[in-house]
């Protein structure tokens, strides 16, 4: 891995949960390192300056040294921040290697659109060189989510937030590998559902992935990273047919009740799901298909993971007050549901209910 260290230390960093945790998290990535990975720090206020040029994982003391002379003050220049970075991450650019920037800040560049757009140009430029960006947002206040996010899917990379140690913990040590470590580039993922069976369809969130049908195929078009040991869950709601839905039936439907040699001998798929991936140092992007049968399995013979993927998609819904969601589902249902499984991490279980229950006191 070749790393770089892109640190916001401008007067808006100085709170607890910005600089501060900033320094923590580093840490918990420097103690990650070996020998053979590279890393460089560079920070940027008023003003950017290189403070610690590329050096070997095995200097660890060094590293730590220059992490803990960080200090925070003075307006935020973002964009020059992030050319220096891309050319600390050139100059030492491992060909077939991890080279990512990661950069940490609390979101306010305070810059304006055109810079905003010049460095997501700039990301999308530097991506095809083969250096990656992923970013972790820190503390509250002028905080620019969309932007942060923004700037990681265009810079081929992932999107943290981090508000606690615990946060920090899980995103730089135990997911290191899934979070920094790509394995496949521009995946996309099409699911087409069987009208035979299905009524009826919505993904749940994910809009900001969203992508036309003929980009399935189309290998200019961007998309997602998949990174080592990471996993992705998407959820549909479906309505299976014969159950009563939302939509009027279309009149001019096909109604003759004819069937094609296909759709006879599909009857029994409820699904299709294609996914395309581009290896790492490929442009060429490769097709794996899986035919979903129409098995149905109960939500309490769900794995854990599934339903703790169900519980977690149920409580964005709620918070977002989606119009799908019925007026009998509510946080205390939410936390019945939690309570029935017990797959989920004993510190994740507790901290996804203390949230549900938070957020149920706040409505």
């Amino acid at each position: 891995a070749n790393l770089v260290f892109l640190v916001d230390v401008s007067g808006s960093m100085q709170s607890n949960d910005k600089l501060p945790l900033v320094k923590q998290s580093l840490k918990l990535l420097v103690d990650n390192l070996r020998d053979e990975d590279k890393v460089s720090m560079v920070t940027y206020a008023g003003g950017t300056k290189v403070v610690l040029p590329s050096t070997s994982g095995s200097e660890k003391r060094k590293i730590r040294q220059a992490i803990e002379q960080l200090t925070a003050g003075g307006s935020t220049a973002g964009e020059s921040g992030l050319k220096l970075a891309y050319d600390q991450a050139e100059a030492g650019l491992i060909k077939g290697g991890n080279n990512r920037i990661i950069m940490m800040t609390d979101g306010d560049f305070n810059v304006g659109l055109s810079n905003v757009d010049a460095m997501i140009k700039l990301v999308e430029r530097k991506r095809e060189s083969g250096v990656f960006l992923s970013t972790a947002g820190f503390g509250q206040g002028n905080y620019r989510e969309d932007m942060m996010e923004q700037i990681a899917d265009h810079g081929n990379g992932s999107y943290f937030y981090i508000d606690s140690y615990e946060e920090a913990h899980r995103a730089f040590e135990r997911n290191l590998r899934s979070s920094l470590f790509a394995i496949a580039k521009d995946v996309k993922i099409q699911i087409e559902f069987n009208p035979k069976l299905v009524k009826e369809y919505r993904l749940v969130g994910y809009e900001n992935r969203h992508l036309n049908r003929e980009d399935f195929n189309n290998d200019k078009v961007d998309a997602g990273e998949v990174g080592q040991g990471h996993s992705v869950t998407a959820i549909y709601e479906v309505t299976l047919a014969g159950q009563p839905g939302t939509i009027d039936e279309l009149r001019y439907a096909n109604t003759n009740g004819n069937e094609s040699s296909k759709q006879s001998s599909t009857k029994e798929e409820l699904a299709f799901v294609k996914l395309r991936y581009k290896p790492i140092e490929s442009e060429k992007s490769k097709l794996i298909s899986q035919v979903v049968k129409s098995e149905m399995t109960p939500f309490k013979q769900l794995n854990d993971s599934g339903k703790v993927a169900i519980a977690a998609a149920g409580f964005g819904e709620l918070l977002r007050h989606s119009k799908y969601l019925s007026n009998k589902y509510d946080f205390v249902q939410l936390l019945n549901l939690l309570n029935d499984f017990d797959g989920i991490e004993p510190g994740e279980k507790a901290e996804l209910v203390s949230l549900v229950r938070l957020a149920e006191s706040l409505k």
